[in-house]
């Protein structure tokens, strides 16, 4: 069960050779993640964006002109993720690779590489937290649960995996502080670096805050640990503003990418924490004094200066996108939803997280937690939480949840080994298999065999989707001159990557005007969409009969242009490209 060694290149080593095994197993499926992308949106628009940048558009400009409205609009991602994909692409060229080849490497490679330095981190964690050889264990659960989570599938190049992986590590960081003077800095560099990526991870960065802060509060001597997060979180988010961010929109505050807002509030309370842990008195009065009043300080900032990005994140979004975009993004659904409809998600996504926090009850009833235990269990119960608000959120409950089911396992083997029976092997093996998130979906998809639910609304069940995701069912689209394309807006990014055209709508919450004209055509009257067409200048329109975004537009709008089409009754303005009809992507003309 055990490994001999406990060092960091142990680690990295047993990381590698798990990784080369799940690359193996891909490549010998055929990737199929690049052969079908499915509902992967933002990996192939991800790729169109570093294709932009390679290009020529400039690294400050974050449109994306071939999407929406006229003009395009400004998506809120981070070039931290172009930029290394787009300097493979770039290696690989220099090699004499073309641009295909290169493009396609470099979807695997990314992601792969990601994937092992989170095996690496977590097994890293694992021994912080259990205090004994938990390396077999950690390496099982975590190749398992982070391969069943997908975002390290190739092809999956968007920013979740990015996120995951520097969350993580400064996770593991900050337990290795008081033993390794750096770990602290480079813990807060990493917090610092989720953040600027996605504010998807606020509330993990912000936890890793309040827990620098309230050891530095309980114990002097976690005053440099704190000084470090602090110096590395508030610099790492000027280097950040100050290298992705063009000067003239310093002082533009985006409440849901990084930017002014994100910068002011880091650098005070980076700075600030910093500033405390080399100036404040060695009381712990004292230190209370300093955190209280430095929040004091940054909650007085944020509510003066930046009301505005201290409400729901999506309190101003249009109703109708609400209702016909939000309502059916998997990863924004609450437990409640996913448990009703998608029974294996929910498996799969909440069980292990809740068994180990179950463990971590058990362990308080007989003793106080360890620092590292504390650590790891604030960050499992806040994305928990997170969860149960939306889906995503399990992504971190999943992969932290590692550390304390692998801490489980290696005790009873160690308990098995110092006295053998029959119930502690039988415990071995359940302990296993109930911490194994594949073990749940499976229990789950037998349940659902047996008592099957249909879903409430088409689009909820995604593992009987046809989404029109693999690049053969674009090629008739690709092959027309280059126009405005109306489609349903999961289609919208592989319309740009897969063909020259511009996409009216997209799944993204930015793209309010091209959602919602794509939302009036689909579900006004032939007569209104075509003054919608008209406006918007769409040459083109494709229907993929197997989507339910689609299939929901029409069931909801029985007389609109989508209905209709679906239905095979073709307005007089539009032309059937009969080269299409029964392909998975139909296409007609407007006259």
């Amino acid at each position: 069960m055990t490994v001999p060694g406990t060092g960091w290149k142990n680690d990295l080593l047993l990381a590698l050779c798990a990784t080369l095994v799940v690359l193996t197993i891909n490549a010998v499926s055929g990737f199929q993640t690049l052969r079908d992308y499915g509902a992967d949106n933002d990996s192939m628009l991800r790729l169109v964006e570093v294709r932009d940048l390679l290009g020529g558009q400039s690294w400050f400009d974050l449109h994306q002109y071939r999407m929406g409205t006229a003009g395009g609009f400004v998506i809120h991602w981070s070039r931290l993720v172009d930029a290394p994909l787009a300097l493979l692409i770039m290696a690989l060229d220099a090699l004499g690779a073309s641009t295909a080849t290169a493009e396609r490497a470099a979807q695997i490679i990314w992601p792969t590489a990601l994937y092992g330095l989170t095996i690496f981190v977590l097994m890293r964690a694992s021994r912080r937290f259990a205090g004994v050889n938990v390396a077999m264990p950690s390496l099982i659960l975590s190749t398992a649960a982070l391969f069943y989570l997908v975002i390290y599938s190739p092809g999956v190049i968007d920013h979740h995996n990015v996120q995951l992986l520097l969350t993580a590590a400064g996770l593991w960081l900050l337990m290795e502080a008081p033993s390794w003077r750096p770990a602290a800095l480079l813990s807060g560099i990493c917090a610092g670096l989720t953040l600027a990526v996605g504010m998807e991870t606020a509330p993990y960065v912000a936890a890793l805050g309040v827990c620098a802060a309230v050891l530095f509060i309980l114990d002097d001597k976690e005053r440099l640990p704190a000084r470090g997060f602090g110096l590395g979180f508030a610099g790492v988010a000027f280097v950040v503003f100050v290298a992705t961010i063009r000067p003239s929109d310093w002082g533009v505050a985006q409440c849901d990418a990084f930017s002014s807002f994100q910068f002011a509030v880091a650098a005070l309370s980076g700075f600030g924490l910093a500033i405390a842990g080399a100036l404040t008195a060695s009381t712990a009065r004292a230190r209370l004094v300093s955190m209280l009043a430095l929040a004091a300080v940054v909650a007085t900032v944020a509510i003066v200066f930046f009301p505005q990005c201290l409400a729901s994140p999506y309190a101003g979004m249009d109703e109708r996108i609400r209702t016909y975009w939000l309502a059916d993004v998997v990863e924004a659904q609450p437990f409640w939803s996913v448990a009703i409809h998608q029974p294996k998600l929910m498996a799969a996504r909440y069980v292990t997280p809740f068994i180990a926090m179950l463990l971590i009850g058990f362990q308080l009833r007989s003793r106080r937690l360890r620092r590292e235990e504390m650590l790891a269990a604030i960050l499992l119960v806040v994305a928990f939480g997170v969860s149960l608000w939306q889906v995503r959120g399990s992504t971190f409950s999943v992969a932290f949840a590692v550390l304390p089911l692998s801490a489980w396992i290696a005790k009873i083997r160690v308990r098995a080994d110092a006295a053998p029976s029959w119930r502690l092997s039988t415990g071995i093996v359940m302990a296993w298999l109930v911490s194994l998130n594949a073990t749940w979906a499976g229990v789950a998809v037998a349940a659902q065999s047996v008592v099957q639910k249909a879903p409430q609304r088409v689009n909820s069940d995604p593992d009987h989707a046809v989404t029109c995701g693999k690049p053969a069912d674009f090629h008739d689209l690709a092959a027309l001159p280059a126009t405005t394309v109306l489609a349903s807006s999961n289609l919208g990014s592989g319309i740009l990557m897969f063909t020259g055209h511009r996409a009216l709508a997209g799944p993204y919450h930015r793209n309010v005007g091209g959602n919602l004209a794509m939302l009036d055509a689909f579900m006004g009257t032939p007569e209104i969409a075509r003054a919608v067409i008209q406006r918007e200048q769409v040459g083109l329109i494709a229907i993929c009969r197997g989507n339910t975004e689609e299939i929901s537009l029409g069931l909801d709008a029985p007389k609109g242009l989508a209905a209709t089409l679906l239905r095979g009754d073709v307005p007089d303005w539009l032309e059937l490209d009969s080269s299409t009809a029964g392909k998975p992507i139909e296409i007609y003309k407007v006259r």
